[in-house]
């Protein structure tokens, strides 16, 4: 599938992050299987290669298998990166005791104001091997956009809710995001919010509406 630009700090212009990118569901996760599904989604799209290539979720097949088949896959040239989706802070800890696990690019998962969970553990381990976070549902869906506090901090910077929601998001050190990118003005609309700079006080109140969590839990997906 094509990939959405990937918003992040530092970012030259709304058409820096633009990959073609593909996942790997975990009945495919196997070394042949991981192998097979790629040369499938290659060919659906018409392309010779993926800029990155997922393990949509964890599943029962041994995470060596899928790790070969990445490996495999980089030495054909058929993927150029690859990372892991839905992956659980144990998830990630197990991944970095296996063979070739230093290759991993990224880990997808939901996060924005109301889905703060991966802050407990994930996010601090990511953030410690620097394996970037990258942030799917940025603005959920849209349905936190009406909310007064973050209406109020939109306010005080001339800048949309959508905008500051996705500042907040990539506000985070190693936190890049993948907001949905229907027409070009969406582009443009979510290429501003990385000039937002949000304030101490803008934290607070958005804390205050959203707080952070205050104890382990499972993994949110969508």
């Amino acid at each position: 599938m094509h990939g959405p630009a990937s918003i992040r700090r530092g970012d030259p212009g709304p058409r820096a992050g633009h990959l073609a990118h593909g996942r790997a569901l975990p009945h495919h996760a196997a070394y042949e299987g991981t192998i097979a599904a790629c040369q499938g989604s290659l060919s659906r799209l018409g392309t010779d290669h993926l800029d990155l290539y997922l393990l949509h979720w964890r599943g029962p097949i041994p995470l060596e298998q899928t790790l070969a088949g990445f490996a495999e896959l980089l030495r054909m040239g058929l993927i150029r990166h690859w990372g892991v989706s839905n992956f659980d802070e144990p998830d990630m800890r197990d991944l970095s005791q296996l063979p070739g696990s230093a290759g991993v690019q990224t880990g997808q998962v939901l996060y924005n104001l109301t889905r703060r969970g991966i802050e407990w553990d994930l996010l601090p381990w990511c953030q410690g091997y620097r394996i970037p976070i990258m942030a799917y549902s940025p603005i959920e869906q849209g349905e936190l956009l009406d909310h007064p506090a973050l209406r109020g901090v939109a306010e005080r910077h001339d800048a949309t809710p959508a905008q500051v929601a996705l500042a907040w998001v990539i506000g985070h050190d190693n936190v890049n995001a993948i907001p949905k990118m229907g027409t070009p003005g969406h582009v443009y609309q979510n290429r501003a919010a990385v000039g937002i700079r949000l304030t101490p006080n803008d934290r607070y109140v958005l804390d205050e509406a959203f707080p952070p969590p205050f104890h382990k839990a499972p993994l949110e997906t969508h």
